[in-house]
């Protein structure tokens, strides 16, 4: 039967994919934004589309009203470079948050969804490129990344004592680094897997053969496909299980690794210029998915290697058609 859904956040990456999947479904889809629809890197015609800020609690409560589900993923974020000189404007998502999760409590949305962050994750368990996966119990005690990890943390647990207390459960991810078409490529807020394909695109096109890394290129990371993270997203809505879960893949590769799968695909090899000091985030950080498959019977299926090909010619298509003069998200 077809659902009315709310996808909060839907002109950004994950929220746009997801929009477009519940739609193919025959589902009625409602997407708010606070960016002007022609920011949006997915604009579905099919869908009723809002640019409306969701700090604003009355604007929660008129777009949750009549809506079966509720997924939040709507917050002020991007890569490293971004959160870690934006950590007020990080913050204050927690308004968000707040006021979508007592609208959708209040207007009766039978289920909620919230996008949390493996940035959630103390630094003190993440400062060896040889980390230990981690799990979601290793949250606690908290020290989590300063300004967009204490958001997620908090909105976490606010989700968690609205279980408690009046009965409302949620389902909440902690998302690794999920990359793929259709996401942030440029502008400052882009990740370090399109980050990556956009430097080594630019390199070629200047004839310049050299690419700034930041950091030494020996920091450690995870990273998630975009169809990944919608098969997730599925599955966890489907299950009981109310508990903060991680969803990212268990596939740790260093930055200098990132940057070979790039060289690959592109036929190129370039020189490395190392930025020591460059925002680099925490040492290393992977995903332990025990829980998740234990929950689930699932994991992140999709490797590297196959993801990063796809996204790196989806940026390529994006920086040819942006340099002939169209108009392109970024």
């Amino acid at each position: 039967m077809s659902k009315k859904v709310l996808i909060a956040g839907g002109g950004g990456f994950i929220a746009g994919e997801l929009a477009r999947v519940h739609l193919e479904r025959g589902n009625q889809v409602v997407v708010a934004d606070i960016k002007p629809t022609n920011q949006w890197y997915q604009l579905h015609e099919q869908a009723v589309n809002h640019s409306v800020n969701l700090e604003d609690k009355s604007a929660c409560y008129s777009l949750v009203e009549g809506c079966d589900e509720v997924y939040n993923l709507a917050c002020n974020m991007g890569g490293m470079g971004f959160i870690e000189n934006n950590k007020s404007l990080c913050m204050l998502s927690v308004l968000i948050n707040t006021h979508m999760l007592m609208a959708a409590k209040d207007c009766g949305a039978e289920k909620y969804f919230y996008s949390s962050s493996a940035c959630v994750y103390p630094d003190y368990r993440q400062t060896e490129t040889d980390v230990v996966a981690l799990k979601e119990s290793d949250a606690y005690p908290a020290m989590p990344e300063d300004g967009y990890g204490w958001e997620k943390l908090f909105s976490e647990r606010l989700c968690k004592n609205f279980e408690e207390e009046f009965g409302y459960a949620s389902k909440v991810f902690r998302f690794h680094n999920v990359y793929g078409p259709n996401g942030t490529w440029d502008g400052g807020r882009e990740k370090a897997p399109a980050a990556m394909c956009r430097k080594v695109i630019e390199a070629i096109e200047s004839g310049n053969h050299e690419i700034e890394i930041w950091g030494d290129g020996e920091q450690t990371r995870s990273f998630m496909y975009i169809d990944d993270c919608i098969t997730g997203i599925d599955k966890l809505m489907e299950s009981n299980f109310t508990d903060p879960l991680n969803c990212g893949r268990s596939e740790l590769v260093t930055i200098n690794e990132l940057l070979n799968i790039v060289e690959k695909i592109a036929g190129v090899e370039l020189k490395r210029n190392y930025n020591l000091n460059a925002p680099q985030g925490v040492r290393g950080r992977n995903s332990d998915n025990e829980l998740i498959k234990s929950t689930l019977g699932w994991e992140p299926e999709i490797d590297l290697a196959t993801g990063m090909e796809k996204t790196y010619h989806w940026i390529k298509e994006q920086y040819n058609r942006r340099k002939a003069g169209e108009h392109v998200a970024i």
